[in-house]
This record gives C-alpha cells, sequence and structure tokens, in this order.
C-alpha cells in the first residue's frame, strides 16, 4: 500500500487524483494544478527520486496530501499496484493517464521491441488502469477520467505509424467510455496536444528544440487549456487548434457517416460484373 501524508490544508479536498507519468513534463504540470485546485494527489512515475521530491514540494507548497508511488507500468506487477489502489480507494475521484513514450522513427526502422514497448504503455497499461478505475467510480456514482492522447492519432502519418496508432486507440477508447459513462457521473476528457516542450520528443529521437517554435507549446499552457477544456465540458480538447469549428465539423461529419454504415448489400461500386449482367 502506498504511504498516507497528513492533509494540512485548512480548505476540502475534491477528493484524489491519480496521476501517471507524474515525475516528469506534462505529469508535473497537472500534478501542480490539480493540487492548486483542491485535489490530494497519488503520483505513480518509475523515476523515484524526482517523483519524491515532487511530492515534498507539492505537500509543503499546498498542504494536500500528497503519495508518491514508484511504478513502472510495463511491468504486471507494478501495474497491478495502482490497479488495486484504482479500485479500492474510495477517495479517488480523477484518474489522469499521462504516461506515454512516442517514437519519430519510419515505420520500416523502427525496433519492434521498442514498439512493442510503445503498444503496452500506451494501450495496454491505459485500458487495464482505465478498466480498474470506471467500474470504481460508476461504484462511487462520480469521477472523472482525463486521457492524453496526441493530434497524432488524427494524423498518424506525421510521425511513427505505430505511435499515431496508439494514439489513435485512445481517442478511440474515450469516446467509447464517454459514450457508456455519462449517464452514471462519470466524466471523460481526451486531451490532444500538439508538439508539446517535453524530454518525450528527445527520448523519441527527435528534441523538441529542434521544431520550429512557432508550433511548440510549453507544458503548462498545454495543461492550463486542458483543465480550462475540462470545465468548459468539453470531451475532445486540443489545445493547439484555434479554429474550434474545425473540430466540429470533423466530429459531426464522423458521426454522420457512422449512421451509414449498416446496409445488408455492398455498395454499388463493389458489384461483380458477372453479377450484374447475369
Amino acid at each position: 500500500m502506498r504511504p498516507k501524508k497528513k492533509n494540512m490544508s485548512n480548505s476540502a479536498s475534491k477528493g484524489t487524483a491519480l496521476i501517471t507519468g507524474a515525475s516528469r513534463g506534462i505529469g508535473v504540470v497537472y500534478a501542480d494544478r490539480l493540487a492548486k485546485r483542491g485535489y490530494d494527489l497519488v503520483l505513480v512515475a518509475r523515476s523515484e527520486a524526482p517523483l519524491k521530491v515532487l511530492a515534498e514540494r507539492l505537500s509543503s507548497g499546498t498542504g494536500r496530501s500528497i503519495a508518491p508511488i514508484v511504478a513502472d507500468l510495463n511491468d504486471k506487477a507494478d501495474l497491478v499496484k495502482v490497479e488495486t489502489e484504482l479500485r479500492d480507494d474510495p477517495s479517488i475521484t480523477m484518474l489522469v493517464n499521462n504516461a506515454g513514450i512516442a517514437s519519430v522513427a519510419p515505420l520500416l526502422d523502427a525496433d519492434i521491441e521498442k514498439m512493442e514497448a510503445m503498444i503496452a504503455l500506451n494501450i495496454t497499461a491505459l485500458t487495464r488502469l482505465t478498466y480498474a478505475a470506471a467500474p470504481a467510480f460508476v461504484t462511487r456514482g462520480a469521477g472523472t477520467i482525463i486521457n492524453i492522447a496526441s493530434v497524432a492519432g488524427i494524423s498518424p502519418e506525421r510521425l511513427n505509424g505505430v505511435y499515431g496508432a496508439t494514439k489513435a486507440y485512445v481517442l478511440a477508447l474515450s469516446h467509447s467510455l464517454q459514450h457508456e459513462l455519462a449517464d452514471k457521473g462519470i466524466r471523460v476528457q481526451a486531451v490532444l496536444p500538439g508538439a508539446t516542450a517535453t524530454d518525450l520528443w528527445e527520448i523519441a529521437g527527435l528534441p523538441w528544440q529542434k521544431l520550429p517554435p512557432s508550433i511548440v507549446m510549453s507544458t503548462e499552457d498545454m495543461v492550463d487549456a486542458a483543465l480550462v477544456g475540462l470545465d468548459q465540458g468539453e470531451l475532445v480538447t486540443i489545445p493547439s487548434l484555434h479554429e474550434v469549428d474545425e473540430w466540429n465539423r470533423f466530429e459531426a461529419a464522423r458521426r454522420a457517416i457512422s449512421e451509414k454504415f449498416g446496409n445488408s448489400r455492398p455498395a454499388p461500386r463493389y458489384e461483380i460484373p458477372m453479377r450484374r449482367s447475369a
């Protein structure tokens, strides 16, 4: 079990938010912002030293209860430990599925072992944590799931194809969760960052400093925008997309075309010539 820390804040807690990938980048900013919003935190990451430094800083700075869990979500035993926390701690009201890795390698040049590890973290771990949290939230009558996807999930041609596919999965899963859980008091938000100034890019093989500055958003701006989107009730938040009508049209077209898939016969353009002349 995770260590408990006394809540020294005079303000009532909004519950506990569990954040994965919490020791760096986007996860650190989510931890800071949610603590300041009145959430106690469970911070999950592989790197023990920065995780504990962050926990101490936020605990002393905000007075919230901050509990670190050192866990590698690609390790089954560690993943089960975090799943158990989500299922069994009744104070948890929010899950931020932030942990993930990326790649910029062309598909034919990519190491398949690294691709498999990326699928395990970006898809399998995220799914298992979601499946641990969602039923628990339904039982508790409320809860919020924030899934960090990527604009690469809509435009997979721009980066590594497996990375884009994992983020397309996150977006699709979020849509399904929104559909199934909205009437049960559960909120689900998919956040699709564009290029963001984190070391994820360097680990992927392309430091963000080598990208055009005009397309790189700070982690602070990204998370702050995502939380405003959550406050506004957005199901999908794309902080870097200024023309929201573009997304609304895209989403409306997706939903409209899905109503036209149910036909017992193939479309006329697929008719076999011999059948047509018979």
